[in-house]
């Protein structure tokens, strides 16, 4: 099974819970960061690895939907399919003015409720540091000339301030503009920035492409079988995106040996939450399909025209395995991504996926076949608890968000005032 095997509405199911999975990478990592290196090179963590994908993840999604303006209604509909903001737990709501005037405003931002506890430094690194240089790096994407500026942000005064924080968006023609963050460049080379994934063939029943106006709500079930394989797809390469971006700043930050350390926490942590919430959120049980069907599934291990993982059961019942085929010649391993750093020694994420269906599927051993890693995933003795790493994650509401069915999509139209007033 792959995304293409799914069903249209399964698949509508899905898609926001890779948007979710890929904004809990961060809740998984920077914890480590903060560990190893302190708030304030945490932040400048985040700031570099946002800034080394987005850009070239955002370009992807345009392409893909063929949202070929360069406008703010452009931009705002990247922002709705960017790992960065997933529905609802990032609740953007936007305003359009005019083709380059417009704001927009979080109602509920899941990140907030994650850092407000910490305190306002922690907020302050989050809503300003962090902020300002990659909402800059998501808008260049759509047009060098954007900026993205706030109106209100946290620390929230008063304390139950609402919405969240608000910001204008404006593009003017005779503005400098700003350059690809030289982060992205070097990202611009990898294999994953050009994966080739599914085409979407026109046709079917449902959205296949993103032209026409943006959509206050994005109801994934109105989009077409094809356009939804491609999305679930993107989302799972921005996942990978976004981890070589985290590599790639981390390593300068400390040397190899701990740079990779860190780099296992971040994967071992969002492995095992996101095969939690797959698991739920598709209604599967415990048995060894169930699991062979995360794992087809789950970003880390995806999309296979870039990660070449396959999936397949062997026997039945208790004796049942699960073996995962993992090619070392891959591009996500040429790329020295998460993948690239699995080996017999190391297979603690395949432990958290497998365990997060069922405490039981504990025997997780590993070995070379010809140039492929494969594992295979047994029953054993039930893990006690869960894996550190994962209970870190867990920190973030996102663990136990749940999806809500907002009814039928309405689309934006323009405000007729001028933008600031």
């Amino acid at each position: 099974m792959s995304y293409a095997a799914l069903d249209r509405m399964t698949l509508a199911k899905l898609v926001p819970e890779l948007l979710l999975s890929g904004q809990l990478i961060d809740r998984s990592g920077m914890a480590h960061c903060i560990a190893a290196f302190g708030r304030e090179t945490m932040a400048q963590i985040a700031i570099e690895e946002w800034m080394a994908a987005s850009p070239v993840y955002t370009k992807r999604m345009r392409t893909a939907l063929k949202i070929d303006g360069d406008g703010v209604a452009d931009m705002f509909k990247c922002l709705q399919l960017d790992i960065g903001a997933p529905p609802q737990f990032m609740d953007f709501r936007y305003t359009i003015f005019d083709e380059y005037h417009g704001e927009f405003v979080l109602n509920h931002c899941g990140a907030l409720m994650d850092v407000e506890p910490m305190g306002d430094d922690y907020v302050t690194s989050m809503c300003h540091d962090i902020e300002d240089p990659t909402f800059d790096a998501t808008a260049i994407a759509t047009n060098r000339r954007a900026r993205i500026r706030p109106i209100h942000r946290p620390p929230r005064r008063p304390q139950d301030q609402h919405p969240h924080c608000a910001w204008t968006v404006t593009i003017e023609p005779d503005r400098d503009e700003l350059p690809l963050p030289p982060e992205s460049i070097i990202m611009s080379g990898t294999r994953a920035a050009a994966a080739e994934l599914s085409a979407i063939e026109p046709g079917g029943e449902g959205h296949d492409d993103y032209l026409g106006p943006v959509w206050e709500d994005l109801r994934f079930e109105d989009w077409s079988h094809s356009a939804l394989v491609r999305i679930a797809e993107e989302v799972a390469l921005q996942h990978q995106l976004l981890a070589l971006g985290f590599l790639m700043s981390v390593r300068g930050k400390t040397d190899e040996d701990g740079a990779i350390e860190i780099f296992r926490k971040q994967l071992t942590g969002i492995s095992g939450l996101t095969a939690d919430r797959l698991r739920q959120s598709l209604g599967l049980d415990r048995e060894a399909e169930d699991l062979a069907t995360v794992l087809r599934l789950h970003p880390i291990l995806g999309p296979v025209q870039y990660s070449g993982v396959e999936v397949e059961t062997v026997g039945s019942g208790k004796d049942a395995i699960v073996r995962v085929r993992l090619p070392r010649n891959s591009d996500a391993v040429v790329d020295d991504g998460w993948l690239a750093h699995l080996d017999p020694g190391h297979l603690e994420p395949v432990l958290a996926m497998a365990t997060a269906v069922d405490p039981s599927w504990s025997g997780v051993s590993g070995y070379a076949d010809g140039e492929d890693l494969v594992i295979e995933i047994a029953h054993g003795e039930p893990l006690a608890k869960e894996l550190g790493e994962v209970a870190i994650a867990r920190f973030s509401g996102g663990a136990t968000f749940e999806f809500e069915d907002r009814g039928r999509g309405i689309p934006l139209s323009i405000t007729p005032v001028t933008a600031g007033t």
